[in-house]
């Protein structure tokens, strides 16, 4: 195996090697509204399970070296939501990543329809099966300039008839998508359920 492989790349070649190594993320829209009620959309390949109780979830912004409407947008009304991608959905949802002015909704040029859910005020997108609403916790600043966002989940809308009797989700029944880096979509589903692990037995599948 050669070691050292992206030494050669330079520029978007070498930014594009480091945001496929790590792998498949998850496909995510990010919906926000500013204080004047203009609604903002961007695709995210960087949300993470924080934790479960309190359920938290975050995601990775980007350095603020040019505007950054989800960001601001979220510090100024304290809410977001977070909206899985389906098969159906790529191309729509990669459309958001272009550089839109703030005047410009997302949902309107993309062909999203917002939805808005009782005592919340942050956009869902109403094609997505999977939809989160969060209000802003904390954010924490790492050391290349980027933000890990964090917000506690106070709602959760799923399509009906995935959500087992033990809490699991078979995502695989929803048509999700995953991301690699910043272009490459792959679709997803369910290879192997595995039981929880105890030292000194073997692995088990869950059937």
């Amino acid at each position: 195996m050669a070691r050292n492989t992206y030494q050669h790349l330079h520029g978007r070649a070498r930014t594009r090697f480091f945001n496929l190594i790590s792998g498949i993320k998850s496909a995510n829209l990010i919906g926000t509204h500013d204080l004047e009620g203009r609604t903002n959309l961007a695709v995210f390949n960087s949300v993470v399970h924080i934790g479960a109780n309190p359920a938290m979830l975050g995601f990775i912004n980007r350095p603020l070296t040019v505007k950054r409407h989800t960001y601001e947008n979220i510090r100024a009304t304290r809410q977001f939501t977070i909206n899985a991608i389906t098969r159906e959905m790529v191309e729509r949802a990669h459309a958001t990543s272009a550089k839109y002015d703030r005047k410009t909704s997302e949902f309107k040029a993309c062909g999203f329809d917002a939805y808005y859910a009782r005592e919340f005020d942050a956009p869902f997108v109403r094609e997505s099966p999977v939809q989160i609403g969060l209000e802003y916790e904390e954010e924490h600043h790492l050391a290349n300039g980027t933000i890990l966002v964090v917000g506690s989940v106070v709602q959760v809308q799923v399509t009906e008839g995935v959500v087992e009797q033990d809490g699991n989700v078979d995502l695989s029944r929803l048509g999700l998508v995953g991301i690699s880096g910043l272009e490459n979509y792959h679709e997803t589903f369910l290879y192997r359920r595995m039981a929880y692990a105890r030292p000194g037995e073997s692995s088990r599948e869950i059937k």
